[in-house]
Formats: C-alpha cells, structure tokens, sequence
C-alpha cells in the first residue's frame, strides 16, 4: 500500500492538492542539482548536491520520535530501523516518555555529543528544539524531521505524511459525511504546541469558514497530550460540557482510539461519531462494533523508512534538501524535494468496515 514507483513532490500551497486520492507523478532528473539557496533550513552555505553519490556504509542514524512507547511512533520508527538495515548503517533510538515540549532537546544534545550523521526527528515544539538542532547541522549532523515538522531553519528536509491541507480537508470531509453536513463537532488533538497537529487544525477552521460548510459548528478544541488517559478524560469532558456534539475529530492516533473507547461505552455511542488519524489495528474493534465508521491514516512505517534514506541521502551528498532535488528510496521509489526541503510521503487511506481487515499495522 501507498507504494508508487516514482513521485513527484509539489510544494504545499493552498489548492495544490485536488483530493487526496491523487499523487503527484512527473519526471525529472538525476541530474546535479546546485542549490540556489541555502539547504531547508536557511542559513547554510550553497552547497552542491552529487545525485550519483554512493550511499556511506556505517552512517550512524539516530530517531528521536515525540515519545517512545507510543504505538504510532513504534510503528514509524520501526519502519526507520528497517531502513537503516537496508543502508547497512547504525541505526538508534531515543526519546522521552512524554510528549511535552522541551523533552526532546536533552537527547538532541547527547546525540551530537556522540557524533551521530543523521537525526531523525518528529516534533513536540517546533522552535523548543530548533536552538540545540542548529548545533547538531553545525557540527556537520544532517538532520530530518518527520510526521511533526521542527522549524524550517533547523532541518534539512522533512518528510510529511501528507499535505497538511489534504489532511485538514480529509478531517473535515469524513465530518461532513457522519453529520450529514449539519451539527457541532469538537476536536480532541495532541499537544497544543503540536506543529503538525495545529496545522492539521488551522486548516480544518478554513474550511470551516466555507459556505458549503456552513452547517458545521467547530465548538472546541481540547488536548489530551498524547495521552491515553487524558485524552479519555478529555472526551468525557467534551460530552459533558457539550451534549449536543455530533462527532468528536482527533487526528491523533492515541486520542482517536481514546475517544472510541470511551463512546463504545457510553450512552452517546451511536449517537456521537468519533473519527479523525488512527491505526488499524488500534481502531479495528471500534469498526467492528459500529461506534467508528470511518477514520483515515497513511502507513506510519513508510514516514520512518522515508527519512531513514532521506537523512543518508543528506549524509552521503546526494542532496542538500534544496528544492527539485531527487533521490530513491528503497522499495518506496523515487521522491523529489519540494519547496522549503518538504518531501511528502503520500495520500492517506480512508478505512472502513469494508477494508480494515486488509491492513495489519
């Protein structure tokens, strides 16, 4: 699933994505690709990507996941280790046990210390770590962000699971088919300081602000932290102070399968939808007993796999994240880099009762 031979990344703009069910597919070129401008993060001297650069045997790739013990970040990392397999490297994983927005800075600091090629990372706060992420480029570390985005000068690329207005537009689509276009939906997100999720987020109130949704009353947003019981209280609490919501919107994987928990439950279950990005097998039970009819994610595995060659690329000289650049990754094929170093994976999957069986992740 999401594999594709070949694609073509085009830089995320507003209206750039038709639906999700399209991927970008175009030629380009091997060619040596100087950079113009200084790699993503801006900053850097010009450099000049070498596309026929052998891949380095031995890179050390470190992973730096929001937390670890995480189901979404088990699976994405994994996918990371079987790359680093793959490029015959050093493959490493650290992380903190929460979410919060500092928590990562301190394994970033210890991962320059100990000489690391790459960096892998996703996120908690955009600019908390961007101080101690310009120390690692500066020390010659190639860094890749994934799934959640650091500021764009502290990277080098990053790797998104899809365009954040095809995500937001996905949320509010799935909305709109389990009110029948017509109520009040709350959402039950991550952290508030989430990069990714509060993207996700400021699309979905554009397309809130739309006539043609105009029937639909966003009248929270509430933080579970990517936490399990949180975010399981936070749901509780968005049907108490709301007792007319119709649909509770998580994009994130442990606040949907929270959310689905505790409506399953409850007496709200077939009177409340819970939908928004969750894993299959975590949400498959709450398909089969009918309290989620739909809900949509890409294959986290193939986000970790992505950076892992994306960050050798970066370390071998193939790229320099500048814009128009390519390089193959694995059994994924061909990417190239869009604008501001964006290297998008590709359009998430609807699930439903009829095709949940089909994947196992």
């Amino acid at each position: 699933m999401f594999r594709h031979l070949r694609r073509t990344v085009a830089p995320v703009a507003l209206g750039a994505v038709v639906a999700l069910g399209l991927t970008a597919c175009g030629g380009t070129t091997r060619d040596s690709v100087e950079s113009e401008q200084p790699g993503a993060g801006g900053g850097e001297p010009a450099a000049t990507a070498d596309p026929n650069a052998p891949i380095k045997e031995g890179l050390k790739i470190a992973f730096l996941p929001k937390q670890l013990n995480n189901p979404y970040s088990d699976v994405e990392t994994g996918g990371g280790e079987a790359a680093v397999a793959e490029l015959k490297g050093e493959y490493k994983l650290v992380g903190p046990n929460d979410a919060s927005a500092s928590s990562q800075v301190s394994y970033i600091n210890t991962l320059i210390q100990q000489q690391q090629d790459v960096i892998g990372i996703a996120a908690n706060d955009a600019n908390a770590v961007c101080p101690s992420l310009q120390q690692a480029r500066e020390a010659g570390i190639k860094v890749v962000s994934f799934d959640s985005d650091a500021a764009k000068e502290c990277r080098d690329v990053f790797i998104n699971q899809a365009t954040t207005e095809g995500i937001g537009q996905k949320l509010v689509e799935m909305a709109t088919a389990l009110t029948g276009g017509q109520g009040e939906i709350a959402i039950l997100s991550a952290t508030p300081n989430a990069t990714n999720q509060n993207a996700w987020i400021e699309v979905v109130n554009a397309e809130l602000q739309k006539p043609e949704n105009a029937g639909l009353e966003l009248v929270a947003t509430v933080y579970g932290n990517d936490d399990d019981q949180k975010s399981f209280q936070e749901a509780q609490g968005l049907l108490a102070t709301h007792p007319n919501l119709k649909v509770i919107v998580a994009p994130t994987t442990v606040g949907i399968a929270a959310a689905a928990r505790y409506i399953s439950g409850s007496e709200y279950k077939g009177r409340v939808a819970v939908t928004g990005l969750g894993l299959p097998n975590q949400m498959r039970e709450y398909v089969k007993d009918g309290t989620v009819a739909q809900f949509a994610l890409w294959n986290p595995a193939d986000i970790g796999y992505l950076a892992g060659y994306a960050g050798a690329a970066l370390a071998s000289g193939q790229i320099t994240g500048a814009e128009g650049e390519t390089f193959t990754a694995g059994k994924l094929g061909e990417y190239t880099i869009g604008a501001d170093g964006e290297v998008v994976l590709g359009p998430p999957t609807v699930f439903d009762a009829s095709n949940i069986d089909q994947f196992d992740f």
